[in-house]
């Protein structure tokens, strides 16, 4: 079954989904944002209902420390949802029922908490603001407190965290882009964080690619040689016993579902061939980043992982030079080098390298789409016209991610 087929045949709901990361002060992943198609009050409980089983059966599922769990789910309640007399049936473990602050009157808001909160469910308070004024019945009810980092001043930040630690509730600090700020409400206590903060690059002038990563680069040189032959690139990667070991591991990995065993690199491309190999090399580039967290390489490759799936469906002539845009779009951020000068150490073709420094072309066009619906911008969503495809696109995507890391894992 080839790629396109796969994604096809999988089952389309009704709705877009995306989920975006909440992370712990750690910065390990601690749960889910669900983004909904349409978002705001447009989400019913026949939508919630038909998407449950895919929630918690693809996208709560992750690979973190050497094994695969659970992560639970913010849900955001609409008012259809908050004047519902009963939910569809969800586990209270896997969803946070995330209240915002405006969405209805305070009587109604504090009744309704208090019956979920009765029921056992977790409940997060969001829209919270400097000048917002809440019933400390209905502080005192919910476990999260969202506050949008944007809206705050640092010293401003802090009297309303004096103020709210009283009531016992986790903070968790929303939209927070940068990592000044992520140290800011650290210091302040925080539990949880949201944004783009671990995705925002901090290059490091002169830095350079690490040397255990110069092989690689050597290989994926050669791989980019229209003249290169399985001997050729053998040649380059039996100069490291390791890294031939970890090609040979990753490429018998259930990630790639081969039939026999692949015991040297030239019969791998033999049976792989070069755009397999292209993307594995690719991957080993990126993977065991010191110092950055594990949840960076997994965004990278559901985004490498997409951007290839919605090439196929559209019937672009090389799904793989997409794949390499998503992976290595957030590159800069692993390496702590800037992109443009980063470029210039990867050996790449130029029309990856535009896409990858101002997402110019097919390519970048590609790559923006992705973003777009990482984001939630479904309304900005153009490459396709059936969107259906999309959601599958991104699920397929998502299961894929982690069977790779895995595979990597193990490494």
């Amino acid at each position: 079954m080839t790629l396109k087929q796969a994604v096809v045949d999988d089952d389309a709901l009704d709705v877009m989904l995306a989920c975006r990361p909440v992370y712990s002060k750690n910065q390990d992943l601690a749960a889910f944002q669900l983004l909904l198609q349409g978002g705001g009050d447009s989400v019913t409980l026949s939508d919630i209902q038909s998407s449950h089983p895919v929630i918690l059966g693809t996208y709560s599922q992750v690979y973190q420390d050497g094994r695969t769990r659970t992560v639970p789910t913010f849900l955001r309640v609409t008012p259809e949802v908050l004047l519902a007399r009963s939910l569809p049936h969800l586990p209270k473990k896997q969803y946070i029922l995330d209240l915002d602050h405006g969405l209805a009157t305070p009587d109604v808001l504090l009744e309704q908490a208090r019956r979920w909160a009765g029921q056992g469910y977790r409940l997060a308070l969001d829209g919270f603001g400097p000048a917002d004024s809440v019933d400390p019945a209905l502080l005192d009810l919910v476990h999260i407190i969202k506050l949008d980092v944007r809206r705050f001043d640092d010293d401003t930040l802090r009297a309303t965290v004096e103020k709210l630690r009283p009531h016992g509730a986790d903070l968790l600090a929303d939209h927070l882009d940068d990592r000044r700020r992520f140290r800011v409400c650290l210091e302040l206590g925080f539990s949880y964080y949201q944004g783009d903060f671990l995705s925002t690059a901090v290059p490091v002038k002169g830095r350079k690619i690490a040397g255990n990563q110069l092989l690689l680069l050597r290989l994926l040189a050669e791989l980019h040689n229209p003249e290169s032959t399985p001997s050729s690139l053998e040649a380059i990667a039996i100069q490291d016993a390791h890294l031939t070991w970890r090609i040979l591991r990753v490429v018998n990995s259930a990630a790639l579902g081969l039939r026999r065993e692949v015991s040297s690199l030239s019969q791998a491309i033999a049976l792989l061939g070069m755009d397999e190999m292209r993307r594995w090399a690719n991957l080993l580039l990126v993977h065991g980043s010191q110092n950055k967290p594990a949840h960076l390489v997994r965004n990278m490759l559901v985004r490498g992982r997409m951007c290839e799936v919605l090439a196929e469906l559209s019937g672009e002539e090389v799904p793989v030079n997409h794949f390499i845009v998503g992976l290595l779009s957030q590159l800069d951020v692993i390496t702590d080098i800037a992109m443009p000068e980063l470029m210039d150490q990867v050996p790449l073709s130029q029309e990856v390298k535009r896409a990858l420094v101002a997402r110019e072309g097919k390519l970048g066009d590609l790559l923006n789409e992705v973003e777009h619906y990482e984001n939630g911008r479904f309304d900005r969503l153009t490459w396709l016209n059936d969107t259906s495809f999309y959601e599958v696109a991104y699920r397929h995507s998502v299961a894929w991610a982690r069977q790779v890391q895995q595979a990597l894992g193990s490494l």
